[in-house]
């Protein structure tokens, strides 16, 4: 797995500071604040923690956890990591912006299998409109009143527009389509985990219907490019954070040497670095071993 992503490009910005808006369709949205401060950070070196956090948020949301609480989760981890960048994630390409639509393969938030490019970015610009001209595939994009922010675009000049565009501190995402992506990947883990633990005890039936729902999981994979290095080198150019977390969660996944693991005291998720390992920190073994004795203990009073 570190030779698949130690050639990698990974460049993704996240702000100081975001908050829970509501637009006025009634939508929930996470945004930067407009006082924020955006920052350039590497995902990759950060990636097994992150996929880890998205898992537990994940679980939140299937055991149906307070909306308050969830928000609350989604809110701390963006501010460490940043926003998906669904916007760049859902269409067929990230240069969505060079053409005369915007091509939607199937996914879990939009229907449409293609949509205008104005009617596209209104989902995640629901506040203030960003001052672009579309004509035809020729889109211009003026930002010159901000600069920061065009500071910001003249950094990412080898990306797409709209990978520069989802920078912006005006661009938001749903909040019931991140909590629904958490959602899935919690799902897709536990999935995963229950299919090979209670494989004896399952019915053929339902090993299919378990096997159907973890091969829906998946997503656009990254694009990549052969660099003359002192070899050739493949280069992954991840365009969202969303494509990131997805394919590290894969590897994470599918990684025998150390699988992720639910705490047997917190039941959060962790990598497992031994075979027997069942707890994420000697704490938690401890505050385990101490309940289990008391447990005892009470029951022989």
């Amino acid at each position: 797995m570190k030779k698949l992503i130690e050639n990698a490009s990974s460049v993704w910005v996240k702000y100081s500071e975001y908050e829970w808006k509501k637009a006025e369709n009634g939508k929930l949205y996470l945004t930067p604040t407009k006082t924020a401060k955006p920052s350039i950070y590497d995902p990759l070196k950060e990636y097994r923690q992150f996929v880890l956090e998205a898992i537990n948020i994940g679980r939140l949301g299937m055991s149906k956890k307070p909306d308050e609480e969830i928000q609350k989760a989604i809110k701390e981890f963006v501010t460490k990591y940043g926003l998906f960048g669904l916007m760049t994630a859902l269409p067929t390409t990230p240069d969505f912006m060079e053409y005369n639509a915007v091509y939607l393969p199937k996914n879990q938030f939009i229907k449409e299998e293609t949509m205008s490019t104005e009617d596209y970015l209104s989902i995640f610009f629901p506040f203030d409109e960003l001052d672009i001209i579309k004509r035809g595939v020729e889109s211009i994009w003026n930002i010159a009143n901000d600069r920061e922010m065009m500071a910001l675009a003249m950094t990412m000049t080898d990306k797409p527009m709209a990978v520069s565009m989802s920078f912006q501190r005006e661009y938001a995402e749903p909040y019931e389509w991140m909590k629904q992506q958490f959602t899935s990947w919690a799902f897709a883990y536990v999935t995963s985990m229950l299919y090979y633990e209670d494989y004896d005890r399952l019915n053929q039936e339902t090993r299919m219907i378990m096997q159907q729902s973890i091969s829906a999981f998946g997503g656009n994979p990254p694009t990549y490019r052969i660099a003359l290095l002192d070899k050739p080198t493949v280069i992954w150019d991840f365009h969202s954070l969303l494509l990131v977390t997805q394919l590290m969660f894969s590897f994470m996944l599918t990684d025998t040497e150390k699988p992720i693991r639910l705490c047997k005291h917190c039941t959060k998720a962790f990598v497992a670095n031994r075979a027997d390992a069942v707890f994420c920190s000697p704490q938690c073994k401890n505050k385990f071993n101490v309940y289990k004795s008391r447990a005892k203990n009470g029951e022989n009073e």
